[in-house]
């Protein structure tokens, strides 16, 4: 095969992978039902410039509350173990980011697990919020790899699983005022946690430990 010819599957090949890149927030087919709506999610960025879709209404001030009613993150819907991520994994990143997102709440808010438990007389907001999914995908081709000699190389390594996977964990939340039923925020966001080395690994909660940290940062920055 000549130069010129290699050269252009190279180009060809580092065109398809990187138009199959992971996009970086929930795409629509992947919102889970949990939100009652989804309407006016809008594509912006967190306090740590990662995308997130995100809905805040007009006026919303978090400073005008006092109180949050929080227990914990659901998995919605109900979750399937598979061969990569088991049941123990599900339950612990539940744990994990479900005991994060209540330590920045009492930062700045008394936290109850029901509405009975709510303070007389407190401006109070109701928290929803849930794991939909855990998945991992192959990575696209880098711009370092759109070369004629390592996109043909790099091709060869997603078909046989070798490239690297992205492990995301998708989220779903809302935030409702207690007194009018409302809600004030809606928030979509997909996390992304360490690469694994093929699509046989098994993905673990140490995987997003990191990604979680980020998560709960950006919320401390948002509420205060």
């Amino acid at each position: 095969m000549s130069i010129s010819c290699k050269t252009l599957i190279g180009v060809a090949l580092g065109s398809l992978l990187l138009g199959g890149c992971v996009s970086k927030v929930t795409e629509k087919e992947q919102f889970s039902g949990f939100l009652p709506d989804y309407q006016g999610l809008q594509e912006t960025t967190s306090a740590s410039g990662e995308p997130v879709l995100r809905w805040v209404a007009k006026g919303f001030k978090p400073s005008a509350y006092s109180t949050v009613v929080f227990k914990q993150l659901e998995l919605y819907p109900t979750p399937k173990p598979t061969e990569r991520v088991n049941q123990k994994t599900l339950q612990e990143l539940r744990s994990l980011t479900s005991s994060g997102v209540e330590s920045v709440l009492k930062q700045k808010y008394q936290v109850v697990s029901s509405r009975s438990a709510v303070p007389a007389d407190s401006r109070t907001l109701i928290l929803s919020a849930a794991i939909t999914g855990v998945s991992a995908s192959t990575q696209g081709m880098r711009w370092y790899e759109v070369l004629p000699v390592t996109a043909a190389v790099g091709a060869v390594s997603a078909a046989t699983g070798k490239r690297d996977q992205d492990t995301v964990l998708y989220i779903e939340a809302d935030l409702v005022d207690a007194q009018t039923g409302l809600p004030v925020v809606k928030v979509v966001r997909k996390v992304f946690g360490a690469s694994l080395d093929d699509d046989q690994q098994m993905i673990t909660t140490n995987d997003f430990k990191a990604a979680i940290k980020g998560l709960t940062n950006d919320m401390t920055k948002f509420i205060q």
